[in-house]
């Protein structure tokens, strides 16, 4: 937010059928129905978006870390920060190039057994982020507990920030707690000036959404960055 600059992208899923065209994630995203097509889509992606960052790093188009989602069924994976080490290691990724988000729903479904989870992965200098912040619920105790350095602003709190007072009020107080925290913000969906004029006067540290671009395949994301 202070210069502009891209620090990172968020990987997304996409699904470009050879018959049936472009395929929403809402519609391919439930079709595994096993616990084991999960695990072996979640490592796909992974390692896929892991080789990508590794070919950046060390240019001028490498970035400050890439961000990957992980679902429920990947983080209750007893031996997932193992996993995860061995995939970067696999690849030559340094881990502080990968930043892994949990939604809130799931960080909070079991949060005792999250805790123990979260300070393995940043044991292994691997960050993580809490997605959809504000939509679920939060234990104060908790999160104070949670090795995480960053909170992601839902997007339906960005939304109407220009002009409903409690959207603007909620988004305010959750980058003050962070900031007390010693946590960073970042805001998703951000599309207009005027949102991105609050949350810059507010303080969040980054922002991300179609203001800047729609979501693009690899090679695409490296044209932007270069154009950047």
């Amino acid at each position: 937010m202070q210069d502009g600059h891209v620090v990172g992208a968020e990987a997304l899923l996409r699904w470009q059928h050879p018959e049936l065209g472009m395929i929403s994630p809402a519609e391919f995203i439930p079709l595994p129905r096993t616990m084991a097509r999960f695990i072996q889509i979640g490592e796909w992606v992974l390692r896929t978006r892991g080789q990508t960052i590794e070919r950046m790093a060390g240019s001028r188009l490498a970035t400050d870390g890439d961000a990957v989602n992980l679902s429920a069924v990947q983080f209750r994976q007893p031996n997932l920060p193992e996993l995860v080490t061995s995939i970067l290691d696999e690849i030559g990724l340094a881990h502080k190039y990968l930043e892994l988000e949990l939604t809130e729903a799931v960080a909070m479904d079991k949060p005792q057994e999250a805790v123990i989870v979260m300070d393995k992965l940043h044991a292994n200098g691997i960050r993580m982020s809490i997605d959809d912040f504000g939509t679920g619920y939060s234990s104060l105790s908790y999160l104070k507990r949670f090795q995480v350095y960053k909170l992601k602003i839902d997007q339906s709190f960005v939304r109407d920030i220009t002009d409903n007072p409690e959207d603007k009020a909620i988004v305010t107080a959750i980058i003050n707690l962070a900031s007390s925290l010693g946590m960073q913000t970042i805001a998703e969906g951000v599309e207009t000036a005027g949102q991105l004029a609050f949350l810059r006067l507010q303080g969040c540290n980054e922002v991300q959404g179609y203001y800047f671009s729609k979501p693009l395949p690899a090679e695409l994301f490296v044209g932007y960055i270069q154009n950047q």
